[in-house]
């Protein structure tokens, strides 16, 4: 919403309100320039002073929300941004920034309001329209969507605006459209972000022979970040050459995968840390590869990257795409996910691993679930599955599950729970469908623990596009669910396919909707092929190199070594 302040104007700003501490202005566009350099106490501060001078007044409420949301206190973020809205019902950034808040407030449906409001209020800007449209798709919330979209993409195309690159991997767009809206993104971080000096080598700083690899992300812990990663960590542990580092933008949650994560590296709590103190401290700790493990999904630190803390970066994992940014100087892949055809659409050069690029908590076990009647589900028939988050569920998506329904007597398609009124609304597209709505069963949101049990009863997932399973698909996989999966054209839309494909059941990747369909239905229809379907993938799962977390350490060991010997020759 705000262009973020290069630092020169961050001084005379200071300057100017050590001149004139009662400029109330000027308090309001330095708690904007602190909180766009991540440092969220001093713009609470600054928030504070402005409204020691001004109280009530609408843009000081504003800031004063936003630093709110931004450290992580949603509920106090909403009720000032309430106010300001109340007092502003014409302002579309305050409208928007209490989008945000009620969002993470779990305010569900009064968030939808607000981002309809702020784009009521400037129909023609393609945030707030890109903001509107990917709130409604967490709500199955399917109105307008053709055009919001196309106004989206269209904006995206022509340049016009920046909008978030992980909610655009929803769009049924090219890679070449993503990559434009990455770039989009990239640029403005670009603008107020200037790198750090050369940062050193590891082993150039103390002699060590030792790689030294650092990940960053706000998903150490219960977090799908975390469940993938730990086992790695743990395997890569055993590897005396190499010394790991987590630098954690998330708080400890008091998990037993964070417990994991601190045993198995040095993790380094850096939550609240301006964005400068964080790189520099990056810096400091001589790393030689460091994996961006956010990426574009929000919650990350694009800007800490864009100050170049290591001297070689990588984008894996946590977003399913190109960064578009310079500062990214490799893609960690394999050769499905992103085949040779895809890389004129990525900004980074790709490494492929020899196997899925996707890593798997194997130490984890899978307890016996409570009964189908507890679950909700029926005593018999065919479930199948798809605990996707609400948003990858579209209209084209989820007309491809009615069909399948409606050829398979007595089945039941158990769906994750979605927020706030988006159960009920997909129960209303079932009955437009003519599918009875209790066919539809939501499971609410569990511990991982209980949510992998509750594979023990389901028979076939049934994947979405073009955003389709990752973590989730492992978890199927890893519980004994078979998945059926469209592999598209983008990364997002092949993850799925990558774990079938490197588990060697590529039977179960097809090929169109019309394939979909006669799959799901066969399977649905036939309990002695869903029976050899099981005993397949319970085989395939102990006999392939996809859940080989041994294996998987010590190829990830070889392209991160590989890379670092790159960033020695720069």
């Amino acid at each position: 919403m705000n262009e973020p302040a290069p630092p020169a104007e961050l001084s005379r700003l200071r300057a100017e309100l050590q001149r004139n501490p009662a400029d109330f202005i000027a308090w309001v566009m330095l708690a904007d320039a602190e909180m766009d350099r991540g440092d969220g106490a001093a713009g609470l501060a600054a928030a504070q002073r402005a409204l020691a001078l001004r109280p009530g007044h609408p843009e000081a409420l504003a800031r004063l929300g936003r630093v709110h949301w931004m450290q992580g206190r949603h509920a106090e973020a909403a009720t000032a941004l309430r106010q300001a809205l109340a007092q502003a019902p014409q302002h579309p950034g305050i409208a928007l920034w209490l989008g945000h808040a009620l969002e993470d407030a779990g305010q569900a449906e009064d968030a939808a309001q607000a981002y309809q409001h702020a784009y009521r209020l400037m129909p023609q800007e393609p945030m707030f329209a890109a903001h509107l449209l990917n709130w409604r798709r967490k709500l199955c919330d399917w109105r307008d969507l053709d055009a919001l979209a196309a106004q989206v993409r269209g904006a995206v195309a022509q340049g016009q605006a920046a909008v978030e690159p992980f909610a655009f991997l929803s769009e049924d767009a090219s890679p070449a459209e993503q990559l434009a809206c990455a770039r989009l993104r990239a640029r403005d971080v670009a603008a107020s972000s200037a790198a750090l000096a050369s940062p050193v080598r590891g082993a150039e700083a103390d002699g060590s022979a030792r790689l030294r690899l650092g990940f960053l992300s706000n998903g150490f812990g219960a977090h799908p970040t975390g469940l993938l990663t730990v086992r790695l960590f743990e395997a890569l542990a055993a590897h005396g050459d190499i010394e790991t580092h987590l630098f954690a933008l998330n708080r400890d949650d008091g998990s037993a995968i964070r417990q994991r994560l601190q045993a198995a590296a040095r993790l380094h709590g850096i939550t609240g840390w301006p964005h400068r103190r964080t790189a520099e401290f990056i810096h400091e700790q001589g790393i030689e590869v460091l994996f961006d493990l956010r990426g574009w999904g929000g919650g990350g630190a694009p800007e800490v990257l864009a100050m170049r803390p290591a001297p070689v970066q990588v984008n894996w994992l946590a977003y399913p795409g190109t960064s578009g940014a310079p500062w990214i100087d490799y893609v960690l892949a394999d050769a499905f996910v992103l085949p040779q055809a895809l890389e004129s659409a990525y900004s980074e050069t790709a490494i492929r691993l020899p196997r899925c690029f996707q890593p798997s908590d194997t130490a984890r076990e899978i307890a016996a679930p409570p009964s189908r009647a507890d679950c909700g589900l029926p005593e018999t028939g065919m479930v199948y599955c798809c605990f996707n988050n609400s948003y990858k569920i579209n209209p084209a998506s989820f007309t491809r599950m009615m069909a399948v329904l409606s050829q398979v007597p007595g089945s039941v398609l158990w769906l994750l729970s979605g927020p706030g009124l988006a159960d009920a609304r997909l129960r209303e597209q079932a009955q437009r469908a003519g599918i009875d709505a209790s066919r539809l069963v939501f499971m609410r949101k569990l511990p991982h623990a209980d949510y992998m049990s509750r594979y023990r009863h389901a028979d076939l997932f049934l994947d979405t596009a073009p955003y389709n399973a990752h973590t989730t698909a492992s978890d199927a996989l890893w519980a004994g669910c078979p998945v059926l999966t469209l592999p598209g054209q983008t990364f997002a839309s092949r993850v799925a396919g990558s774990l079938n494909h490197h588990l060697g059941m590529d039977e179960m990747n097809v090929g169109s909707d019309e394939a979909f369909i006669a799959q799901a239905v066969r399977l649905g229809n036939d309990a002695g092929a869903r029976e050899a379907l099981g005993q397949r993938l319970g085989q395939r799962r102990a006999q392939s190199g996809l859940f080989d977390m041994d294996g998987f350490a010590q190829d990830f060991s070889d392209a991160a070594r590989a890379m670092a010997q790159s960033g020695q020759r720069r």
